[in-house]
């Protein structure tokens, strides 16, 4: 882009204000962006899902393989819940900026993890 900037008087101060909604939906938008890097996943290969606690402002962003053996379009399994997983494990990492930010479980521990 070739925009012109424009230039920021030295008497003002640009604000952006943006409520807890539009804060998630950006951390969200964010994560499909950069999920490449972040989960080290193909992103024309997978799906992915998120879920928002409000209250405890804890967000999870899970990426899953999109297609099955067969080619059909896979969805995360209905005994998953993303609210309860929130709930019962850990934090998978202290920085987004760590080499080591997520971790891999299977589908079966997270049905386990969802009871």
């Amino acid at each position: 882009m070739n925009e012109l900037k424009r230039k920021l008087d030295e008497n003002c101060v640009r604000i952006i204000k943006i409520s807890q909604k539009a804060l998630f939906e950006f951390i969200y938008e964010k994560f499909i962006e950069k999920q490449e890097d972040y989960l080290d996943v193909d992103s024309l290969e997978v799906s992915n899902i998120f879920d928002i606690n409000f209250e405890h402002g804890e967000f999870v962003f899970c990426a899953f393989k999109s297609e099955d053996a067969y080619g059909g379009m896979r969805q995360l399994p209905k005994g998953i819940d993303l609210q309860r997983l929130m709930a019962n494990i850990p934090d998978t990492t202290l920085t987004m900026f760590s080499a080591d930010r997520y971790k891999e479980y299977t589908i079966d521990e997270l049905v386990e993890l969802s009871r």
